[in-house]
C-alpha cells in the first residue's frame, strides 16, 4: 500500500513538473511560431514606385472604386461606390438565413488574421485594429460578390450601375488589377471559405472565378488556365503576373548586355521570320528555332496599357527578382519600332491589335519602357541567338556573293581573251 501511495506521489510530482516545464518554455514556443510567420509571410503589396508615377500616373491611379487602404476616402468621385460596396456586402452575407452569425464569423476570422495581413503591406499601415478588420471586410466581400455576379448573371440586379454600361465596368476591372489597389488574396480565400454562398453558386473555385472575371485581361486559354487553377498569389495582381509566366527553358546567355532585337522589317531583311506560335501555355513561351522566332499571339487592347504599366512595376518593387514581364516589353518596343514593324505582326497574327490604330500601339510599348532600367533581361540568350544566325546567314551570303563575283570576273576574263 505504501509503495502505491510513493509511486501515485511520485507521478503527480511527475505532472507537476511536466506542467511547470510546458509553461516555462510556452513563451520561447509562442516566439519561435511568431518569428516562422514573419519570415514566411512576405511584403507583397506596394506603393508605386515614384519614377513610374512619374510617367503616368493615369496607369496606378483608382478611377472607380479603392480597395485597400492606399487609397482609402481620396476621392470625392470614390464615395458612392463604397456605398455600393455595404450593398454587395449585405447580398453576400445574407443569400442564406442568419446575418448576424455570418457577420460574427468573418469579423472573428479577421481579427485572427489581422497581423498577418498588416504585414502584407510594404508601409505601415496607420488603422485602428476595428478599422483595419472592417476595411478588410467590406473589400473583400465586394470582391467575391463581383466575381460571383459576372459569372453568375441571375445575381444580378437591373439598377446595378456596375454592369450598367461597358465603360464603368471597364474601369472597374481596371481598378481591381491595380498595384496600389490590392488586399491580400490569404483575406479573400479565408473569407470566401466561410461565406454563405449557396450551393449552386459554389461550383467554382476563387481562383476559378478571378481568371473567368480577368479573362478579357489574360492572353491564356481556358485550358491554360484551368491547368493553372491551384497556382496562388499573394494578391489579385499577384495572381495575374502568375498567369503570364513563361514555361519554355531560359536561351543560355554569354552575359553580355542586351535588351532588344532589331525590328521586325529588319529582322525580315537579313532573312529571319517572326512567325506566330499556337503551341504554348504563356505569351511569354518565345522562341527561336531554325531561322524563325516563333511568338504566341499579344491582344493589345484597352487594358494593356493599365495592366502592362502595374506588372512592370509589381516586378521592380522586387529587386532581385527575374523581370520577365519587362523583359517582354522591351522585346516588343524593338520589334515594333515603327508602324511598318507593327503592320507585319499584324498580318502574320503575331499582334492582334484592338486599338484605333497601329501608331497607338507602336508609341504604348515605348511609353511602358521609357526611363525603365533593366539589368537582367529574360531573353538575352534568344537574342543572341538571333544575332549569331544572323552573323552566319551573312556570312553564308557573303560567300555566295563572293563566289558569284569570282565566276562572274573569270567570265569576264575569259571573253577578254577573244578580242
Amino acid at each position: 500500500m505504501a509503495s502505491e501511495d510513493k509511486i501515485q506521489e511520485l507521478e503527480q510530482t511527475s505532472d507537476r513538473l511536466s506542467i511547470d516545464i510546458i509553461q516555462e518554455y510556452k513563451p520561447l514556443t509562442s516566439v519561435i511560431i511568431e518569428k516562422m510567420e514573419t519570415i514566411s509571410i512576405s511584403k507583397c503589396i506596394f506603393r508605386v514606385p515614384e519614377k513610374f508615377l512619374s510617367q503616368n500616373e493615369k496607369a496606378f491611379v483608382p478611377q472607380r472604386v479603392f480597395i485597400g487602404p492606399f487609397h482609402r476616402g481620396s476621392k470625392e468621385t470614390l464615395k458612392e461606390m463604397e456605398n455600393h460596396k455595404w450593398r454587395y456586402l449585405h447580398a453576400l452575407l445574407t443569400r442564406k438565413p442568419g446575418l448576424e452569425a455570418s457577420l460574427d464569423k468573418c469579423v472573428t476570422a479577421l481579427r485572427e488574421l489581422e497581423g498577418r495581413a498588416r504585414k502584407c503591406y510594404h508601409v505601415e499601415i496607420k488603422l485602428k485594429s476595428d478599422d483595419f478588420v472592417e476595411m478588410m471586410l467590406v473589400d473583400s466581400c465586394f470582391i467575391i460578390e463581383l466575381f460571383l455576379k459576372y459569372t453568375f448573371k441571375d445575381l444580378r440586379r437591373r439598377d446595378d450601375p456596375i454592369f450598367r454600361t461597358n465603360e464603368v465596368f471597364f474601369r472597374m476591372r481596371c481598378d481591381l488589377i491595380l498595384l496600389e489597389n490590392q488586399i491580400p488574396f490569404l483575406v479573400l480565400q479565408h473569407l470566401f471559405n466561410i461565406a454563405p454562398i449557396p450551393k449552386q453558386y459554389s461550383q467554382y473555385t476563387l481562383i476559378q472565378l478571378a481568371y473567368r472575371f480577368f479573362n478579357v485581361v489574360l492572353s491564356s486559354s481556358a485550358q491554360v488556365l484551368e491547368a493553372r487553377k491551384h497556382m496562388e498569389g499573394y494578391h489579385l495582381l499577384d495572381l495575374i503576373h502568375n498567369c503570364y509566366l513563361p514555361t519554355l527553358p531560359k536561351f543560355p546567355s554569354t552575359g553580355r548586355e542586351r535588351k532588344g532585337l532589331i525590328s521586325t522589317t529588319k529582322l525580315q531583311e537579313v532573312g529571319i521570320k517572326v512567325r506566330r506560335s499556337y503551341s504554348t501555355e504563356s505569351v511569354l513561351d518565345i522562341d527561336f528555332v531554325n531561322g524563325v522566332i516563333k511568338i504566341p499571339q499579344l491582344k493589345i487592347n484597352r487594358y494593356t496599357e493599365v495592366l502592362m504599366s502595374n506588372l512592370i512595376a509589381l516586378e521592380h518593387c522586387y529587386p532581385n527578382s527575374p523581370k520577365q514581364i519587362t523583359s517582354y516589353a522591351f522585346l516588343f518596343s524593338s520589334l515594333m519600332d515603327s508602324v511598318a514593324d507593327m503592320k507585319l505582326l499584324h498580318d502574320q497574327a503575331v499582334v492582334n491589335n484592338l486599338l484605333s490604330n497601329m501608331e497607338e500601339a507602336v508609341t504604348l510599348f515605348k511609353k511602358l519602357c521609357k526611363d525603365v532600367e533593366l539589368e537582367d533581361f529574360y531573353y538575352a540568350g534568344l537574342c543572341e541567338q538571333v544575332e549569331g544566325h544572323k552573323r552566319s546567314k551573312w556570312h553564308v551570303r557573303c560567300q555566295k556573293l563572293k563566289h558569284i563575283i569570282t565566276n562572274l570576273c573569270g567570265q569576264l576574263w575569259f571573253l577578254s581573251l577573244g578580242f
